[in-house]
């Protein structure tokens, strides 16, 4: 027994996503095929005629679902399996990430001037959602809710006028992601709103974000970058994949140790689709080193994305980074290897020249670039914590992450410039 979704991209229809037998298989539809313009949904999903077996189809589409215990907790809410990406995709697809809606057979998208549908939140809804999130992730289950976006985290898809939050009802395209406090992770607000900040300041255009409060709870709100307004004021969706499922890797597969990508793969998937590639692979270089230097351990290939806003898709701003590293009871141990090692602490000369070979660069372009990076950002860092107009002055969290920011960049500048010390491994606690 065959049971299908129609699978829409903006305002159009692309194809069928079906579940035969327990596998899933996705097939482009004959009249998207034959249109001039026609684009595939995926770089792992080329336009063809021929549809794609359970291999190729799940690491795109199950990529579009939440992880770990929000899937648990949203597949008990609907009562099927966790493992039933189709099932999850029929119940909370129809906000996701990108451009990617989905449909019953015969259902169509809301006309563009129908689609304003919000449900504005009190200060005191707000609390309550943020109560609510760990117990039912997305809102699943609320009526006219269908918001879906991958990851292990807490979060929510809401609209923000810049006063008031809202819920995006009925096909509505969000346009922030509200990121509540992580539990058992001290001040994990702060510590990604101060490194997306820091980010900002060292001119790396990551996503927009901006930590909020209400009623004396906190929260960061991330701009989608994959969403725009139009001339007339209207919301679009802009289309966006993330380098696991540009990969067709699936999402349990993120990590390198696992089997998934590495950084290699990820600097050649961006050399390969970009045009031109050069801007990008140099975007890229520079989000590797801002992660190594502020300790973000979990900067896997889902964390980076491919964003498509014209013929070519261009590498997405960064997103999803917070310093793991000051936290004890989190891994030493970074999502990508850099040269052959995990562990920051054991990176040398010879290891970054080791991932510069790999993925193409050139040894000493490479090493110039983390120099300036690593020379320039614990002054930066200082200068944003010292900025009385933004809260991070008196935070524990953000001290400790400027200062082993400041033991990387005078541990990488040593390495770097061959003037290693006895027992310099030490420097970073946190390896």
């Amino acid at each position: 027994m065959a049971h299908e979704l129609d699978v829409w991209l903006f305002a159009d229809r692309i194809g069928t996503l079906a579940l035969i037998e327990g596998r899933l298989s996705f097939c482009y539809a004959q009249a998207w095929l034959a249109k001039p313009n026609a684009v595939a949904l995926s770089t792992s999903l080329p336009l063809q005629a021929e549809p794609f077996d359970d291999h190729k189809t799940r690491p795109f589409f199950a990529g579009l679902l939440p992880e770990g215990q929000m899937r648990r907790l949203i597949a008990q809410q609907f009562q099927v399996s966790r493992q039933n990406d189709f099932a999850l995709l029929d119940h909370i697809g129809g906000e996701c990430a990108g451009a990617v809606t989905f449909l019953e057979p015969e259902q169509v998208l809301p006309a563009p001037t129908q689609r304003d549908d919000v449900q504005w939140l009190s200060d005191e809804d707000v609390v309550a959602i943020l109560d609510e999130l760990p117990r039912r992730p997305m809102l699943a289950g609320n009526v006219g809710l269908r918001l879906s976006l991958a990851g292990a985290q807490d979060k929510l898809p809401v609209i923000f006028d810049g006063g008031r939050l809202g819920l995006p009802r009925n096909g509505t395209p969000s346009s922030h992601i509200l990121k509540p406090a992580i539990h058992a992770v001290e001040d994990s607000v702060i510590n990604e709103g101060f490194c997306m900040a820091l980010a900002e300041a060292m001119q790396l255009k990551p996503a927009k974000s901006k930590i909020h409060a209400v009623l004396h709870r906190t929260f960061l709100l991330v701009e989608r970058y994959d969403r725009i307004v139009d001339a007339q004021g209207k919301r679009l969706r802009l289309h966006q994949e993330d380098f696991c499922q540009a990969l067709a890797v699936v999402p349990e597969m993120k990590y390198q140790n696992e089997g998934g990508p590495n950084l290699a793969q990820c600097f050649e998937l961006v050399r390969r689709v970009t045009r031109p590639s050069a801007p990008q692979i140099l975007r890229l270089l520079d989000y590797v080193i801002f992660n190594a230097l502020i300790g973000n351990h979990d900067a896997h290939a889902k964390n980076f994305s491919l964003l498509y806003t014209g013929e070519t898709p261009v590498l997405a701003p960064l997103y999803d980074t917070l310093s793991t590293a000051v936290y004890p009871t989190l891994t030493s141990k970074m999502a990508m290897k850099i040269g052959s090692k995990y562990k920051f602490s054991e990176i040398q000369l010879r290891h970054w020249d080791q991932f510069a070979e790999s993925t193409g660069l050139a040894k000493a372009q490479t090493k110039r670039r983390i120099l300036e990076l690593a020379k320039n950002l614990p002054p930066t860092a200082r200068k944003l914590q010292s900025d009385s107009g933004r809260g991070f002055g008196n935070n524990a969290v953000v001290e400790r992450i400027i200062a082993l920011i400041e033991q990387r960049c005078a541990l990488t500048i040593r390495r770097l410039s061959n003037l290693r010390t006895d027992g310099e491994a030490a420097i970073d606690p946190s390896t």
